[in-house]
C-alpha cells in the first residue's frame, strides 16, 4: 500500500509541506490534478454536485489557457484552485531558474497561493522559493488512478482508509479518465455514508495548527 498512502517518516521529514489537514473533524480533501479538460473536468464537477462536496483543483496553467470556460466552471461552483505549473514541469529534472519561471508563468492563468509540484517532485531549493508566497500541498492518498495497470479493488480500499483531514489525489485528465469514472462514483457515496464532509482547500486551511 505503500503506492497509495505516504509514510508519516516522509510527512515529517518534509514538514513544510502540507500533507494533511490538522483537524479532529471529519473533514476530508479531495483534489484533481492536471485539468481542466473540457469533458473530464464537467464530469468530475456533475459527480461531486451530487454530494454537495468541495474540491480542489490543481491546474495546469496551458489547460486553463486553452479551456478558460471549464476553468471559471471550477470557481463558480465554490471549488478552489492551484498552481499546477504551467507546462506540468518535473522539478527533480529542470532547473530551478526555469522551474520558477514556469510557476510564475502559470499564475498569469491561475490566482491562487496553494501548489502543488506535478509528480510531487520538487527541490528544496524552488520549494523554499515557493514557500514565500504558496502552501505546497501534496497528499497523504493517492488514488494512481492515472495508472494503466491499476487493480481497482486495491485502490478502493485504499482510498477508504481515511482519517480526519486526509488529503486525497485524482486526475481530471485522459490518462486517468478509464479509472477515475469507475473510482469516483463509488468513493463519493462512501465518504457521505461515513459523515465526512468533502472541503476544498485554501492556504488558511494548510496552515491550522
Amino acid at each position: 500500500m505503500f503506492k497509495y498512502r505516504i509514510p508519516s517518516f516522509i510527512q515529517k521529514l518534509f514538514y513544510s509541506y502540507t500533507w494533511k489537514v490538522k483537524t479532529s473533524d471529519k473533514l476530508l480533501f479531495l483534489t484533481f490534478d492536471d485539468g481542466p479538460h473540457p469533458e473530464i473536468t464537467p464530469w468530475v464537477l456533475a459527480q461531486l454536485k451530487q454530494y454537495n462536496a468541495k474540491a480542489t483543483f490543481f491546474c495546469v496553467a496551458d489547460n486553463v489557457r486553452k479551456y478558460p470556460q471549464i476553468y471559471a466552471q471550477i470557481i463558480q461552483e465554490g471549488h478552489s484552485v492551484g498552481n499546477h505549473t504551467y507546462h506540468h514541469k518535473n522539478g527533480w529534472h529542470t532547473q530551478s531558474a526555469a522551474y520558477l519561471a514556469d510557476v510564475a508563468l502559470a499564475e498569469k492563468y491561475i490566482q491562487s497561493n496553494l501548489f502543488r509540484p506535478p509528480y510531487g517532485k520538487i527541490k528544496n531549493a524552488q520549494a523554499r522559493f515557493l514557500l514565500n508566497q504558496y502552501a505546497i500541498v501534496m497528499w497523504s492518498h493517492l488514488s494512481c488512478d492515472y495508472s494503466k495497470s491499476l487493480n481497482l479493488q486495491e485502490s478502493l480500499l485504499a482510498m477508504r482508509n481515511i482519517q480526519a483531514g486526509s488529503i486525497l489525489v485524482f486526475h481530471d485528465s485522459e490518462k486517468a479518465w478509464p479509472n477515475l469514472q469507475q473510482l469516483l462514483p463509488q468513493l463519493l457515496p462512501y465518504y457521505a455514508q461515513n459523515g465526512f464532509e468533502m472541503k476544498a482547500l485554501s492556504k488558511e486551511i494548510c496552515e491550522w495548527k
